[in-house]
């Protein structure tokens, strides 16, 4: 019990917003939580884990909408034709990229307490389904998912989780970025006025009722139709956006055995390491 007590306080130190850590969250609720393995913690995330699930690992759903819903589901709109435009090259976009990196800044305002939390670092996603986000402001931590599973690490507690996550259920908010999802599928998109914006602002209101978000913005550059900001509306009116800055994209990093070193954790060997996907096999080395 001590253990996901501590998982749990531990992950709401992160910034909320990211489906995937929301995702991670409900590994806490699995039938597999609580099982922690001493092992060396000198845990590598790569893509030879993408596609896998090691032998006893149950992922975790993403919280995404159940057969209930279907009963509900939203009248699609005929979206405008710039406004389609501009979402068909945008999905190219994304489809035709391997890999992009970028600075980020993000601001988390909870509406019940009217505060901001606001943090800042790095993010790099590669297909196929690898990401990484490393907070480096207000204190430094690191996610990485690779394929089915996602790692989270924290530097000042000495302490590597690591979760199952079903990515099939991820919404298309975050899989088109691997040009996996396509958002009209998924999302009613219209145009919204955006006096402050520096590109176009999309609002995507899903179709079915999603628990995850109530809505998303997109703030696109129509010169190049990436995405420089996504604001995700949280059911209670919350709000966390995320600005990428400095993006790159195809950068065509050599990979080391088969591994893109991006995306290796090779936490110090004094680190805990909290194993939550069910007594999983141990995870390639360094």
């Amino acid at each position: 019990m001590w253990m996901t007590v501590m998982l749990a306080g531990w992950l709401a130190q992160v910034p909320e917003g990211n489906p995937v850590l929301q995702s991670a969250k409900k590994a806490l609720a699995s039938k597999d939580a609580g099982v922690v393995l001493k092992r060396d913690a000198g845990v590598v995330s790569s893509a030879r884990d993408a596609g896998f699930s090691d032998a006893g690992s149950r992922p975790v759903d993403a919280g995404a909408p159940t057969a209930a819903d279907a009963g509900r589901v939203v009248v699609k709109p005929v979206m405008a034709p710039q406004v389609k435009a501009l979402v068909e090259r945008m999905q190219a976009f994304y489809e035709t990229t391997e890999d992009f990196t970028a600075d980020f800044k993000q601001d988390y305002f909870y509406k019940m307490s009217k505060r901001t939390q606001s943090s800042s670092g790095t993010v790099i996603f590669r297909k196929p389904g690898l990401m990484r986000w490393d907070y480096l402001k207000p204190s430094k931590r690191s996610f990485v998912l690779a394929g089915v599973k996602v790692y989270m690490h924290d530097p000042e507690a000495k302490l590597l989780t690591v979760a199952s996550i079903n990515t099939s259920t991820l919404s298309a908010s975050v899989t088109f970025l691997f040009g996996q999802g396509r958002l009209a599928d998924e999302f009613a998109i219209t145009e919204k006025a955006c006096a402050k914006c520096a590109g176009t602002s999309l609002q995507l209101d899903p179709l079915v009722p999603d628990p995850r978000f109530s809505r998303i913005f997109l703030e696109v550059d129509p010169k190049t139709a990436q995405v420089i900001k996504s604001t995700v509306v949280d059911p209670d009116g919350s709000e966390n956006a995320i600005s990428f800055l400095n993006l790159k994209t195809n950068t065509g990093t050599a990979l080391d055995g088969g591994v893109d070193p991006r995306f290796k954790l090779s936490p110090p060997p004094e680190t805990q390491v909290q194993d939550f996907t069910g007594g999983a096999s141990p995870q390639p080395r360094p």
